[in-house]
């Protein structure tokens, strides 16, 4: 499932992401990490982006959640039948 929020891997491989970071939110990380470099990394500055990329971050983390839960109850529904 690819969303609006994912970078090609053109764009991650042109912008320079690293593999740990080209997730569901790598398009946000984009223009974040250009706004760090011009900004010399300034913790003040980018916190439209940053906040962005967060909530990015935490809305993926809470539907890849939601997806084990789902399969922790397959599994315990399947592990029930068979008994």
């Amino acid at each position: 499932m690819v969303s609006s929020n994912t970078a090609s891997q053109e764009e991650m491989m042109i912008n320079r992401v690293p593999l740990q970071w080209r997730d569901q939110c790598s398009a946000l990380l984009i223009p974040l990490n250009k706004c760090r470099h011009r900004e010399n990394y300034a913790p003040w500055k980018c916190e439209d982006e940053r906040h962005t990329y967060e909530k990015c971050q935490y809305q993926d983390f809470l539907r890849r959640a939601k997806v084990l839960q789902k399969e922790k109850k397959a599994a315990a529904l399947a592990g029930a039948e068979d008994e």
